[in-house]
């Protein structure tokens, strides 16, 4: 301890803090603010944020370019294929309807082959139709390359493989998210952030080593416990050594820059590879690199004061202290070592928040907010190939507007608040997807589309930050792991709106509109947390909602 200590009177500060009780955030931002709110260390922290959002952008949608199929395909049939003719003469010759450019997928004709191959001509009409017995040729135009599913024959009859594991896959990552927010909370937010790459580094490669429908949903399983825990956990981590003011950026440019550029740079890596194995070596392996993460990356002083942990947490300051080139004033560094001990170790956690009438409203209100903005996001996600217009680029368009619509967010969510910026841009959201049903398919309807994917991006991410500064630290990290599951259980739901187009076309816009509304009427009534210091105790979590909210009001005190 710096020798200026020793002259400090410690009944004076005692007196101090009995005059005016220490707020735990306050002390705490306090302590930050010495440090620096944006010194070096945190510019560092936020640079390291880097490949963990392009792990984020590789897990969440690496399974849609290493499942997706080519629209044309029909029966194999290996006389054919022996007599070296072209791809086209031999759907022409085998594919029933293949002369109108309209054919059935999945019949083929019960013929002679050979004398096919005499006449060459398709089989007279009448001829019975058979499914297709040596498996499917595929058209590898508008996906030039093999994925899982045109190897392992996935189609037809068995198209429901590729949807049963991405739905396995975000039961993954709902169990990930329970038990990665509980090791953050429990052990730390580096163990957790650790632990998350490590699963999703593992499962991805193993997935080159399948050979089953068993063992490859098995792998995507545990690739789902990584998907957004591998960049949430370090998300969390940063935003509680920012200060208030770069907060927002911090939160924001993270997403825009990283995420989004992991989501741009996919479909043409991707292309570029043209191998569904190697993409997924590309993917994975670089997620090992977290191995590295206790030697650079410091574990929150946040979480170590709540668990009791004083002692590390100042030694932790103290190399911001090293790194910053800052010096915490010693009665403040005092302080905050006082009132820190004074506590036993936090009993609090995310049952602590459950058990809070105030706080447990609040979350359920926005995990209904999370879920639609959920379904919403991934059901535009899902259409990029529904509109008529080539996969990749319509992937890369939609994908583009992260940048800017959060690079916008970043720029006013400080000057309008939390509330308005996730509300009005889902309601817009909303709307756009409601016009897109009374517009042609195509580039009217992709347009749109992608409106409506800018607006839902920027009320995603106002989410994302949000709920990391409603919740006390010591639920912090199980909480937003809550809303993030919950957002996990919607999304298993988008598949199914997306496919309701064979009821009626328009069906899905109508439902993503539909949702998209009523989300936004439940939003109006959260608590605002702008300006607010990042809860540190119930206490401060329940302050803020009390004071910020509709759901806060003085009855609600009856109810605590």
């Amino acid at each position: 301890m710096a020798s200026g200590v020793s002259f400090i009177k410690m009944d004076d500060i005692k007196e101090e803090l009995n005059k005016k009780p220490a707020n735990d955030s306050d002390i705490l931002e306090s302590v930050l603010s010495h440090v620096g709110e944006m010194g070096l260390y945190q510019k560092l922290l936020f640079i390291g944020m880097l490949p963990f959002g392009f792990f984020f952008a590789f897990v969440y949608f690496g399974q849609m370019f290493i499942t997706v199929a080519p629209q044309n395909y029909w029966c194999r049939i290996p006389e054919l294929i022996a007599a070296n003719l072209s791809l086209e003469v031999r759907r022409n010759l085998s594919a029933p309807g293949a002369a109108s450019g309209i054919w059935d997928h999945c019949m083929t004709l019960d013929a002679n082959w050979s004398q096919v191959l005499e006449n060459m001509e398709p089989p007279p009409d009448g001829t019975p139709l058979v499914p297709c017995q040596y498996g499917w040729e595929f058209e590898f135009t508008d996906i030039p390359y093999e994925t899982v599913v045109t190897e392992r024959g996935w189609v037809c009859e068995y198209a429901s493989i590729a949807p049963t594991a991405q739905a396995v896959f975000f039961a993954g990552s709902f169990v990930g998210g329970f038990v990665l927010g509980w090791v953050a909370d429990t052990f730390g937010r580096v163990p957790a952030l650790m632990g998350a790459s490590l699963i999703g580094a593992i499962g991805g490669i193993a997935t080159i080593f399948t050979k089953d429908v068993i063992d490859f949903i098995f792998c995507r399983f545990l690739v789902g416990m990584a998907f957004d825990n591998v960049f949430m956990m370090m998300y969390i981590l940063v935003l509680e050594y920012v200060g208030p003011s770069h907060r927002t950026w911090v939160a924001n440019m993270s997403i825009a820059l990283f995420f989004g550029a992991g989501c741009i740079s996919l479909p043409w890596l991707a292309l570029w590879l043209s191998d569904w194995r190697l993409l997924l070596w590309v993917t994975s392996l670089p997620m090992l690199i977290v191995l590295f993460a206790p030697l650079v990356v410091p574990e929150s002083a946040r979480w170590l004061v709540s668990r009791g942990r004083v002692n590390r947490a100042v030694k932790v300051l103290k190399k911001f202290e090293k790194v910053n080139g800052t010096k915490i004033p010693d009665d403040v560094m005092q302080e905050f070592i006082m009132t820190s001990n004074q506590k036993r170790e936090s009993r609090e956690s995310f049952t602590s928040v459950i058990k809070s009438p105030l706080l447990r409203r609040t979350m359920i209100l926005m995990i209904i907010v999370y879920m639609g903005c959920s379904i919403i996001f991934d059901g535009l996600v899902r259409l990029s190939d529904a509109f008529g217009l080539d996969f990749f680029i319509t992937f890369t368009f939609t994908s583009a507007t992260e940048v800017p619509s959060i690079t916008l967010l970043a720029i006013i969510l400080d000057r309008f608040g939390r509330r308005k910026l996730a509300c009005i841009p889902m309601t817009l959201s909303g709307i756009l997807v409601l016009i897109a049903m009374f517009v042609p398919k195509g580039l009217p309807q992709a347009s749109l589309a992608i409106m409506a994917r800018f607006c839902i991006n920027m009320s995603y991410n106002t989410l994302f930050q949000w709920v990391t500064e409603l919740l006390p630290t010591a639920g912090r990290a199980s909480g937003s792991s809550a809303m993030h599951m919950s957002g996990y259980i919607a999304t298993i739901l988008s598949p199914f709106i997306v496919y309701s187009e064979r009821v009626w076309a328009l069906l899905p816009l109508l439902t993503l509109g539909v949702v998209a509304l009523i989300s936004a009427s439940i939003g109006i009534i959260l608590p605002e947390t702008k300006g607010q210091p990042m809860p540190q105790t119930m206490a401060d979590g329940e302050k803020i909602v009390r004071e910020q909210s509709l759901c806060g009001k003085p009855e609600d005190e009856d109810d605590e």
